[in-house]
């Protein structure tokens, strides 16, 4: 299946995708959320689906989505995860997974736009596929790490390289500004991904490919990257792990190249969606 939420912000309602249309299933009742997963919610949603074969009411076309699930415990990324981007931005290659967090609050609809914060020059992009962990992990082996995944989901990992390079400390505070991580515009479960191995991911800014890569270049495998983050924290339903992204984002090239209010980004996977944002000036909410 392919989940999905739609609706103004806050008010957003859960929805499937089925050949390519978006269907209400708000009927069926709460959210997608940690007690969705944790309930073995995916399985009565199907149920639910094939009992309203045919009755489901269709999404009108221009409708927003929101993220594919409601916000979860925390969001995981994992960075330097491409050897290729490593290498552009002058990073050794990491022996371990380098673990950082993204704001919660960062979430946003796959089509929102994109907010530069306040003093930046130096916003990014990174084309990313996420993990939708789907029920409690911890001390996971890594043989059994993918029991643990309810699906997968495009995300744009949306980086200010100053705030997460030049300003000490961790580099949290270059990802987790508000609108820093578009998702969506699915969740597809992960018996509809035939091959994690092997999913494509682009992105282009203002029409022009900047990234074109492919799961197959992790340097640390989906398996691999769900076990190890569960030795250091218990993952949740619905928490969500980025797993890194591919060369070609602003901060590789010489001079480097930043996001700047009137660029379009586009990205997209396999199985996984589209998203595109426009990219809006800071203003206070």
């Amino acid at each position: 299946m392919k989940l999905l939420r739609f609706g103004e912000p806050g008010h957003e309602k859960i929805g499937v995708q089925i050949e390519g249309k978006n269907y209400d299933v708000s009927a069926f009742g709460g959210d997608y959320d940690e007690q969705f997963f944790a309930e073995n919610g995916l399985a009565r949603l199907e149920q639910f689906v094939k009992a309203n074969d045919g009755e489901l009411i269709e999404v009108p076309a221009g409708t927003r989505l929101g993220a594919p699930f409601a916000r979860p415990s925390k969001i995981v990324c994992i960075g330097l995860n491409y050897k290729d981007h490593a290498e552009e931005t002058g990073a050794a290659i990491p022996a371990e997974p380098i673990i950082f967090m993204k704001s919660t609050t960062a979430l946003v609809g796959p089509n929102d736009q994109v907010m530069i914060p306040r003093n930046s020059v130096k916003t990014d992009w990174e084309v990313e596929f996420g993990i939708v962990i789907g029920k409690r992990a911890s001390y996971v082996g890594e043989s059994e790490a993918l029991d643990y995944v309810a699906g997968y989901v495009l995300h744009n990992d949306v980086s200010e390289r100053e705030f997460q390079i030049e300003r000490g400390g961790t580099w949290d505070k270059g990802k987790g500004c508000d609108t820093f991580a578009p998702m969506g515009p699915v969740m597809t479960t992960a018996d509809e991904v035939p091959d994690i191995n092997n999913v494509a991911l682009w992105l282009k800014v203002n029409g022009k490919v900047f990234q074109n890569g492919n799961t197959s270049n992790l340097i640390f495998s989906v398996p691999f990257i769900v076990s190890y983050v569960s030795q250091f924290m218990t993952l949740l339903p619905g928490d969500v792990i980025s797993t890194g992204t591919p060369a070609g984002v602003g901060l590789g090239f010489n001079p480097p190249i930043y996001l700047k209010p009137g660029d379009v980004i586009e990205l997209g996977a396999d199985h996984l969606g589209e998203q595109r944002q426009e990219v809006i000036a800071y203003s206070a909410t």
